[in-house]
């Protein structure tokens, strides 16, 4: 991945727009990471991905509901009261 400092992306941002369209370009303030710039495809994937991921979750969640594999809050926190104290 390409990484520039802010100052350098804002001077020439047309060459970071060209050079997301390739991969992702970095962009770093006072040398710590702050940004990155993607490709508008690149992100529409990372977002069908994060859906996927959460609808996946979701449908284990039911699943867990429907097996009876859940507990209360108020059993957990009793739980970790125990754990902690010992």
């Amino acid at each position: 991945m390409k990484i520039l400092n802010a100052s350098d992306a804002k001077r020439e941002f047309g060459e970071v727009l060209i050079n997301a369209q390739h991969g992702p370009v970095g962009i770093n303030r006072n040398g710590k990471p702050v940004a990155v710039v993607v490709s508008a495809s690149e992100y529409a994937q990372l977002e069908a991905l994060k859906e996927a991921h959460l609808k996946q979750s979701i449908e284990e969640g039911i699943a867990d509901l429907q097996a009876g594999k859940v507990s209360d809050g108020k059993s957990v926190i009793n739980k970790l009261r125990k754990r902690v104290a010992g």
